[in-house]
C-alpha cells in the first residue's frame, strides 16, 4: 500500500517564475506527503532546463512535448525528435503535454492535430504514456484517440480533466488514464464532480497543473505540488472513501503507467 503522494503534472519552472523558490515547494510537499513530482513540459525549447530540476532531486521526473496552443511558434517536431530526446534522458518518463485547445486557439487547428500525432506515434514506439491536453475538442479528440489505439496501442492519460462524460467514457474504454485537478474542488464543478464519481479509481491520478487552478481553500493564490493533497481528500469525499485509499491507488497507477519512475520507490 502506498503512503505518499504523486503530483503527475506541475510546471516547477512557471511556480519559480511566481516566486516560489523550489526549497520551499520541495519543503511544503514534504509536510504533506507529496514524494514524486512530474514537471511538464509545453516547449520543447525548455527541456534543458526541465531536465535540470530532475537532476536536483531524485523525485522529480520530466515530460518532453509541445503543448497545442504553442505548436505555432515551436521548431516542427517529428516522433523521431521525441524519442531520441527520450532515449538520451532517462528521467523524461512521460511525451507531452500535447493535444488540442480549440478554446484558446483556433487558428492552428490542423497543426495541432498533426503536432498531437506525433507525440502520439512516439508513444505507440516507446510505450510510454502521452500526456494529452484537451479543451473544447471532445469531438476531434474522440476520433483521433479510437483512430489510433485501433492502429497500435499507447498508453494515455487525459490531464487536468474538465470535459464531457462521454469523452471520459471513451478514454476509459480505451484504458487510457483520467488525471485530476484542483477544479474538482470548486463549489462551481458539479459537472466535474459527478463525473468524477463513475469514474472508477483505478482509472484515476491526481495532479496540480501548478502553478495555476490552486484547489480550495486557496483558489485564486499561486497553486503548488503540495497542494495536491487537496485534490486528494476533495475525491475522497466524492468517492466516500478514505484519504489513504486515494493515495494509495492513485500513487500505484502513476507508477503503472509511468514506468521509468519505478527506481524512485
Amino acid at each position: 500500500m502506498k503512503n505518499f503522494i504523486v503530483d503527475s503534472h506541475c510546471h516547477l519552472d512557471l511556480i519559480e517564475e511566481k516566486g516560489l523558490a523550489l526549497e520551499e515547494i520541495l519543503n511544503n510537499c514534504q509536510i504533506n506527503k507529496v514524494k514524486i513530482l512530474q514537471t511538464i513540459c509545453t516547449r520543447i525549447t525548455d527541456i534543458d532546463r526541465l531536465l535540470n530540476y530532475t537532476k536536483i532531486n531524485d523525485n522529480i521526473f520530466c515530460s518532453v512535448g509541445i503543448h497545442p496552443c504553442n505548436v505555432f511558434e515551436q521548431p516542427r517536431i517529428k516522433a523521431d525528435d521525441l524519442i531520441k530526446l527520450i532515449n538520451l534522458h532517462p528521467k523524461i518518463i512521460g511525451i507531452g503535454e500535447t493535444g488540442l485547445d480549440y478554446f484558446h486557439d483556433l487558428t492552428h487547428k490542423i497543426l495541432q492535430q498533426e503536432i498531437f500525432l506525433e507525440h502520439i506515434f512516439a508513444s505507440q514506439q516507446l510505450q510510454l504514456p502521452t500526456i494529452i491536453h484537451s479543451r473544447d475538442a471532445d469531438e476531434d479528440m474522440i476520433k483521433i484517440l479510437l483512430a489510433e489505439q485501433k492502429k497500435q496501442h499507447f498508453p494515455a492519460l487525459l490531464h487536468c480533466f474538465s470535459s464531457t462524460y462521454q469523452l471520459a467514457k471513451t478514454a476509459l474504454d480505451l484504458g487510457i488514464y483520467i488525471s485530476i485537478a484542483g477544479i474538482v474542488s470548486f463549489k462551481n464543478a458539479s459537472d466535474l464532480q459527478e463525473i468524477v464519481k463513475k469514474i472508477p479509481l483505478e482509472f484515476l491520478l491526481v495532479e496540480t497543473d501548478s502553478p495555476y487552478l490552486a484547489p480550495m481553500p486557496f483558489r485564486g493564490k499561486i497553486n503548488q505540488p503540495s497542494y495536491t493533497l487537496h485534490v486528494v481528500e476533495a475525491i475522497a469525499n466524492l468517492k466516500n472513501v478514505s484519504v489513504e485509499e486515494v493515495i494509495s491507488q492513485t500513487t500505484a497507477n502513476f507508477l503503472k503507467i509511468f514506468q521509468r519512475t519505478k527506481s524512485s520507490e
